[in-house]
């Protein structure tokens, strides 16, 4: 069964895309199938795994009206055989006048890559990684998925704009896909000098519980290198803390499997342990839910 996740984050500089990469391809290095989707018209994570993005390249902008198959669009990563990616072009910045007219625009990736082509090609994650605000294009890549995963950076005002987020997640999850939950919050820019990262890192915990993955990403300088060089830092220095966080983010993550929410939890996953004990405080699965919908 393919896991289907987007990474996102309204609020900018918290290390989505560099999430994104770096977990597809400390998976990739794990032995799983691994495709990346840049659905973000400023291409940087189709730059960071090595893929041909200029203006005219078969890409996502042409996956998603329906020009070109994902298939045709799919690009091999130079480092690692068994990750991909669907570049994103400039041509993407245009694409949310587009789809306006589209039928099903909400879901034109969804049926790019559901209809047939994951199953076809035996991925084992696919990763979207979309631009920061709310428009068709992030609509679609979460329409699309399953599970998200929010990156929070261990620094002032950590948690601003992840109530918006959570609003969006829930509006998407009511009217266009049931399945959407967030499945994972792996802590970013995590600097154990500081008194601060930690205060951060416990307001996170307590507000999210144990959706906040055990392990976090320490600032790196190697990580800001790598996408400079078109590689991911798993690729561009293995052995810096960095990647080997990633890499143990990424172990992580596909170790523990999915956390879905409970009745009682809206959108938020909860891991099996706390769903059995929410499951006897409210008595049957599921109830309860009217009452502490969305409540963390």
């Amino acid at each position: 069964m393919t896991r289907v996740i987007t990474v996102a984050n309204q609020k900018g500089g918290v290390g989505k895309t560099t999430t994104s990469v770096n977990m597809a391809a400390a998976l990739a290095r794990q032995d799983k199938k691994v495709l990346v989707v840049d659905l973000d018209p400023q291409g940087n994570a189709s730059t960071a795994l090595g893929a041909e993005h200029t203006s005219g390249t078969t890409s996502s902008y042409e996956v998603l009206i329906g020009e070109a198959a994902p298939v045709d669009a799919m690009q091999p990563n130079p480092e690692n055989g068994n990750l991909f990616c669907i570049p994103a072009t400039i041509d993407l910045a245009g694409a949310e006048i587009e789809l306006v007219s589209m039928v099903r625009r909400e879901y034109r990736l969804h049926d790019a890559l559901r209809e047939g082509f994951l199953a076809e090609h035996g991925f084992d994650y696919v990763f979207i990684d979309c631009p920061p605000s709310l428009g068709l294009l992030t609509i679609n890549a979460m329409t699309a998925v399953d599970e998200v995963l929010i990156p929070i950076q261990c620094e002032y005002y950590a948690l601003e704009g992840v109530g918006q987020l959570l609003g969006n997640i829930g509006m998407i999850r009511q009217h266009l896909n049931h399945n959407l939950h967030i499945s994972a919050v792996l802590l970013t820019m995590y600097d154990a000098r500081t008194r601060l990262a930690s205060e951060v890192a416990g307001e996170v915990r307590g507000q999210f519980g144990e959706v906040v993955m055990k392990n976090v990403i320490p600032r790196s300088v190697k990580v800001s290198e790598a996408p400079g060089y078109g590689q991911t830092v798993i690729d561009y220095d293995p052995a810096s803390r960095g990647a080997m966080a990633y890499f143990d983010a990424a172990r992580e993550l596909d170790g523990r499997g999915d956390y879905q929410p409970h009745a009682s939890t809206g959108p938020i996953g909860v891991s099996p342990e706390v769903a059995a004990q929410l499951d006897g405080a409210y008595g049957e699965p599921g109830t309860g839910a009217d009452a502490t919908e969305g409540e963390e």
